[in-house]
């Protein structure tokens, strides 16, 4: 089983309405395990925000699943963009991913401004990719990790989960609800 993932970021400090919240972080990191140990993944294709992606990442490495990261743009702008930026200690869980995932699994997508469309193409990037690491037979399972909710027409979290749906993928959620 190939595990295609996207989701929510940990919640900023100000942030209006809570979506993933640091009190979430045990919960949604064991319904992670949970999740990749009775699907029997083989392989996590994610990018490496800080929240969902990053747990991921590291439940997988925990696990001894293959990891392949997509990245908008380049690791430094998007670790000071997508990982530093938010409360909680994720630029060392970022550093440390990075270093133990083989450079041919770390997928950096050049050119990228930046912005709604920037992450939308990366989530496609990520589809595409579990499609290309599936073996012949082997099924994709597309994980949204987020509270169940679109958050407007711009969400790109949404976006994933609707693509995936378009692409005929067996969906799964994991609530960044505790």
């Amino acid at each position: 089983m190939i595990i295609a993932l996207a989701g929510r970021r940990i919640d900023a400090a100000n942030a209006p309405a809570p979506r993933f919240p640091m009190a979430s972080v045990t919960a949604v990191r064991h319904r992670l395990r949970e999740l990749f140990v009775t699907q029997g993944a083989r392989a996590l294709v994610c990018s490496a925000a800080c929240g969902s992606d990053l747990l991921a990442l590291e439940v997988a490495g925990e696990l001894g699943v293959r990891r392949r990261i997509v990245l908008p743009f380049e690791p430094e702008r998007f670790r000071r963009t997508s990982v530093l930026d938010r409360p909680g200690d994720w630029g060392g869980a970022f550093d440390r991913v990075l270093r133990e995932v083989k450079p041919e699994d770390v997928v950096v997508m050049p050119g990228n401004a930046g912005g709604v469309e920037t992450y939308t193409l990366a989530n496609e990037v990520i589809l595409n990719e579990a499609r290309a690491l599936a073996e012949e037979g082997e099924q994709i399972l597309a994980v949204t990790v987020w509270e169940g909710a679109p958050r407007g027409s711009n969400d790109v979290t949404a976006a994933f989960s609707q693509s995936a749906r378009e692409r005929g993928l067996q969906q799964v959620t994991v609530l960044t609800r505790v």
